[in-house]
Formats: structure tokens, sequence, C-alpha cells
């Protein structure tokens, strides 16, 4: 059984426990890509060079207890040690804890330039959790295709990324990948059908890259392709592999319910216009740390034991869960308004004066962000019938406000539009950039439950 974990309360006052970005000088941002069925299936990570700090700024300086002529062990190992090279930092980072719980479980497909290739530092990378994408400017020569079989042989594997024409490089290094990522909105549409024909009938895996419009995913998905990054699930109108899993209205009106102060019977009323949100409740109130010492077993006894705040984020969050027998973890418009979500929740408490109160406005402005991709229709009427604070809906509809700022800064991560965070951040002292990507990573984390086998808690995915 799988579950996400609508979180406590006095969560969100938590530190991230990963270690942060800034220490290794590279920092990630996550894309989703997606499987024929719709369905997670991995995750582009991309990388970003943090520029290190001075010596000395922001520190404050040890007391040097050494004597003048005894210089110190850690100045001796400073001086025998190699300056670390910007590929062994991005590894370092790259194989943190941060990093496994936001892929949560899937693998993760990295670039890599010609320099990190022929890093050892790469080796440290675990093969069977990666794939290596290789840019079609990277310098070709024997060397590099020696390289690349030999890491071949290590059980690493490779992707040809960014195909729009094929070119020189493109035809050295295709006998020595797995799969050729698709530029889909650059490449011409007469080559496409062309291209990918001969490249399904070569064996290689097909995965379109752009793919953020409906009739982007519609194309690629006609022509045979295996996988698909991009955000046209998060669109309005998205692909009609996905069915609801409770009619929007009864989840609508339950929203509205809990935005004022309901009490235990009218919640008990409005949920049981819905089986599959008290089968949910249910279960939710059963799981480990909300029951009481003994198995609820009515509705009320489920409320009770559950509370009112988290019944409303569990039922936001249900809002985009799609209606398949497929786990809550692998839904990619879930995972994706769960993890905005808890980035905004997280990186408005790193603001000056900001309470519970700043947080939980926090959290339901990125939740309702995607509002349009479930319900259609025009953005400012779902959030009005959502009676949602002017504050949020100001935020939401023109990025105004803080809450507006940090929905841009979390909106560019998801793009990978690093000059687009940083820009941001200017307004949004102290947040830095490789804070916004840690907490992006933690956020994920949160929201991907990347230990499978743990013990169910949260919200849970009901098998029947």
């Amino acid at each position: 059984m799988t579950s996400i974990e609508v979180g406590d309360q006095n969560q969100a006052d938590a530190t991230p426990g990963a270690a942060g970005c800034a220490q290794f000088n590279a920092c990630f941002a996550r894309q989703p890509i997606l499987d024929r069925d719709g369905m997670l299936c991995g995750f582009e990570l991309k990388a970003h060079r943090v520029e290190a700090a001075p010596a000395g700024e922001g520190e404050t300086a040890a007391p040097d207890n050494t004597a003048e002529d005894e210089p110190s062990a850690l100045a001796q190992a400073s001086s025998d040690t190699k300056p670390v090279t910007f590929a062994q930092s991005l590894v370092d980072a790259l194989t943190q804890p941060a990093v496994r719980g936001a892929l949560a479980g899937h693998p993760g497909y990295l670039d890599v330039t010609r320099e990190l290739l022929f890093d050892e530092a790469l080796e440290k990378v675990p093969a069977d959790q990666f794939m290596f994408e290789l840019p079609l400017d990277i310098e070709v020569d024997d060397a590099l295709v020696a390289r690349v079989v030999a890491l071949h042989a290590r059980r690493y594997r490779f992707v040809l990324d960014g195909v729009v024409v094929p070119n020189d490089t493109f035809a050295r290094l295709l006998p020595y990948v797995e799969g050729v990522k698709i530029d889909l909105p650059s490449i011409s549409r007469a080559l496409l059908p062309k291209l990918s024909s001969v490249l399904k009938a070569a064996g290689k895996l097909l995965i379109a890259q752009g793919v953020d419009t409906q009739e982007h995913f519609e194309t690629a998905h006609n022509l045979g392709f295996d996988k698909f990054q991009g955000y046209s699930f998060a669109r309005p109108h998205t692909p009609s592999l996905r069915r609801v899993s409770a009619p929007r209205h009864a989840l609508l009106n339950l929203l509205q319910l809990l935005a004022g102060d309901p009490t235990v019977a009218q919640l008990e009323a409005e949920l049981k216009l819905n089986p599959v949100l008290v089968m949910h409740l249910m279960k939710l109130a059963n799981s480990s740390g909300l029951a009481t010492g003994h198995k609820v077993s009515t509705l009320r006894e489920a409320i009770n034991a559950t509370g009112t705040n988290r019944i409303a984020r569990w039922t936001q969050l249900l809002l985009y869960a799609d209606g398949r027998k497929v786990a809550l973890e692998d839904d990619p418009l879930l995972q994706l308004a769960a993890s905005r979500a808890r980035f905004m929740e997280l990186a408005v408490l790193r603001l000056p004066e900001a309470g519970r109160d700043e947080a939980d406005a926090a959290f339901l402005t990125g939740v309702f962000s995607f509002v349009d991709a479930v319900f259609g229709g025009p953005l400012d009427h779902t959030l009005n019938v959502l009676t949602l604070s002017k504050p949020i809906q100001a935020a939401i509809l023109h990025r105004e406000g803080a809450l507006g700022l940090l929905l841009s800064a979390v909106d560019a991560l998801e793009r990978g539009a690093w000059q687009e965070i940083e820009a941001v951040c200017e307004r949004l002292a102290p947040l830095s950039v490789s804070d916004v990507a840690e907490l992006g990573l933690a956020a994920a984390a949160w929201a991907g439950v990347a230990d499978r086998s743990a013990e169910a808690r949260g919200l849970e995915r009901i098998e029947d």
C-alpha cells in the first residue's frame, strides 16, 4: 500500500534534513517524465552551478591555537589536496539523500558534459539510478567514444539529448545510446515521423521533450513514443486518459465547507455524499499516528481522529488524483501540486515575520495554482467558487505579493529557469537560489514518499 503524508500542521516548521545544495556548489531542478499511460516514470535533473561565497563570508573564524612554527593539520591537508572540480562537486550533491528522495524511486536523467564524462567522480553515481544525456554539441572523438563504451560496460546508460536535426555527433553516438530525446516543439513536422520510425526500428527508446500541450502529447503518443517530458498534464484540457477519482462538484462543496469552521456533523453529512472520500478518510484515520488506541469504525470517529486541518489538506490534494488504480506517488498532477504546495509552505517560513497563518496561505496558493487543470474554464471563476482570500487569488492570477513571488520562484524551478529564479530571489531576501533548489528537493521528497515499503501514513490509495 502506498501513501502521501499530508503532514501535521507543525511539520512545515521543520527544517529539511537534507544537506544544502550550496555546500556542494551545485543544485538541481527536476522535470517529470511520463510513460505512455501518463504516469510518472522518471525525472530529468537540471543542474546549476552555485557560485561559492568568498572565503570567510558569513562565517566566524575559529581561534588559532596552533603555534606559529607548527602548521595545523588542516592547513597541511589543504596544501596536499587537489582543488575540487565542479564535476566532483556535482556528483557529491547528486548522491545526497535529498536527491534520492526527490526522485521517489524513479530513474534520474542527467545532462553530462565532456568534462564530466572524463572525470572519475562520475563513477560514484549509481548506474541503476541514472541515465546520462549526451548533448548534440558535445565534441566527439575516439577518446570520447572509448569512454562511453567503457562506462556502458559498467552498466551506465546513455540518451542522445535535444535532437532536432541528426548530425555527425548523432550518427557517431547512436550505436552506443539506449534512447533518443527529440525536441518536439522544434523538430520539423515532416522529419518527425520519418526519424521516429527509423529509431523505433533500430530498437531505440523514444523520448519526447517539450511536451507542454495536449497536441504535443497526442502527436508523440500516436507516433509510438515511449516517454514524454513536459507539463501537458498540468494544463487545462489534459489528455483524455485521465479520469476523475471522485465527482469534482462534491470535492468543491467539501472544500467550500472546510474554508469556514464546520462542525463535525456538517462534515459528516457532506462526506457521506461521496463514498470514495469516506474510504480514504477511514484509511487515513486508522493509519500510523492517528488512531487513538483502537480501530476507527465510524465516520464521526474518523473525523475526530483526523482533524479538520488534515482533512482539508488531504481533500485539496485529492482533487488532483487520477481515478485509475495507480499509486498516488506515480500520479504526475497530484505530485506536482503536492510538491508546489509544500515548497510554498516551507519557503514562506524563511521570510521575515512569517508564521503559521502565512504557511497555511502559502500551501493553499500552491495547491490551487493548478486548479484549472482539473475543472477547466476561467481560473478566476473557480478561485472565487473556492472562496479563497484576495491575497491568494492575487498571487495565483497576477503573481502579486510575497506569495506571488514564491509562486514565480517555484514555477521557474519546475522549468529549470535559473536566471528567473535569481531575479525573483532578489526580491525575496533572504531566500537564495540554492535555498529555492534545496526546498524544492525537500518538497518533492515529502510528496513522493521515496520509501514505498514504509508503513502507510497520510493520504492513502485505496485498491478496490
